[in-house]
């Protein structure tokens, strides 16, 4: 812990001292390797600094490498709880660069898988948040759940966490003849028990203490720094591609865009709770609806993109994931870059914890559901 003066900050009218502490980068609570130096005041936060590249592995430049059906499996290391929306913008970017017409059948897998992604990781938010906050209750509940929605992966896909499920023109396998039942009895059991989050965690007066008020972002602050997912619409900011550039399936479903006003901590921990409500409401409508058809269209052995620019964007469970390539025709791209809803969302760290306390810098922080290797690219 390094003391130092700062005697003009203030005017010099009398000293002030100040402390300069280092979260991370091995601190349970930023999730990650990721480093915050807080400098202090007492307990009083005065600046945040993040440090990341703790773990960078150059994806985008080893995409210049490799070809576009690689690249999709690399992207499951970047947001690992998002793994398999990660794949499918990768593959909407190179299907509508090679206007490819993608089967109802796939759409409709890719969003039940989608909409399930959602759902675990935002279970494994509460499960850790709560912890964050001293309910370790909090961490066996949401692994137990969740554990439920990774047998389902598992069983088709092979794959728990990192399902490596989405190929160019389709998915890997069709899927298990269980698929369609076991998600039903999920969805049933999961609408059966979601209370017991709100008795444990949303209604405990400790924790709505901890977070309400605590790190507010205002509507025009979200839009200014780019924050986006449920961050953002805790804030009143309608950002959800799902709803404004709809892609596979969404475009064939009635669900609300979870929007908030109040902008503070708690209300980031609240539009999770809904948006997990609201994905199983999706699956509601898909489940019994699924076209039939072949499971991937069948694709060239090497594939080439057209010369040019391309973009695609889907909604992660943190947020808008942007890919961006440029092709010069030849069968790796010539230029990749991702837009990390977690990097951006990191860049208001700062703003919205300044003169609070550093055990609310450990609420704000845990509220914005960083996932460090996205931020790390």
């Amino acid at each position: 812990m390094a003391k130092i003066e700062n005697e003009a900050a203030y005017g010099g009218a009398e000293e002030q001292n100040e402390y300069v502490i280092n979260i991370g980068p091995q601190h349970p609570s930023t999730h990650g390797v990721l480093r915050l130096v807080v400098t202090l005041q007492g307990e009083i936060v005065k600046n945040v600094q993040p440090h990341v590249g703790y773990i960078h592995r150059g994806i985008e430049k080893m995409c210049e490498s490799i070809t576009y059906p690689q690249i999709i499996h690399l992207t499951d290391r970047m947001d690992y709880l998002s793994a398999h929306m990660n794949n499918e913008a990768v593959c909407l970017a190179v299907e509508n660069a090679l206007e490819m017409e993608i089967p109802d059948r796939i759409k409709v897998i890719r969003t039940l898988m989608s909409e399930l992604t959602r759902i675990q990781s935002h279970q494994l938010f509460w499960a850790t948040y709560g912890m964050d906050m001293g309910g370790q209750t909090c961490f066996f509940y949401g692994l137990r759940d969740r554990e439920k929605i990774l047998d389902i992966f598992e069983e088709t896909t092979g794959g728990r966490m990192i399902v490596s499920y989405n190929c160019l023109g389709g998915v890997m396998y069709d899927l298990h003849p269980n698929f369609r039942k076991r998600v039903k009895d999920f969805i049933k059991y999961f609408r059966s028990i979601i209370h017991e989050y709100d008795a444990i965690l949303t209604g405990n007066i400790i924790f709505r203490e901890r977070t309400m008020g605590i790190g507010p972002l205002t509507l025009d602050d979200a839009v200014s720094f780019g924050v986006t997912g449920p961050s953002g619409r805790a804030s009143g900011f309608s950002c959800d591609i799902r709803k404004h550039a709809p892609y596979s399936a969404y475009d064939r479903v009635i669900f609300n865009e979870v929007l908030l006003t109040e902008g503070d901590t708690y209300s980031r921990y609240l539009v999770r709770m809904e948006e997990m409500k609201e994905s199983m409401n999706i699956i509601d409508q898909l489940i019994d609806n699924i076209p039939e058809g072949a499971h991937a269209v069948k694709m060239k052995p090497v594939i080439k993109l057209p010369e040019g620019e391309y973009y695609q964007r889907v909604e992660t469970a943190r947020g808008e994931l942007g890919v961006f390539i440029i092709s010069d025709g030849n069968k790796n791209p010539c230029r990749v870059k991702f837009r990390s809803p977690n990097l951006v969302n990191l860049g208001v760290l700062n703003h919205i914890s300044k003169e609070f306390k550093i055990a609310d810098l450990i609420a704000i922080a845990g509220s914005l559901d960083f996932v460090i290797p996205d931020i790390d690219r």
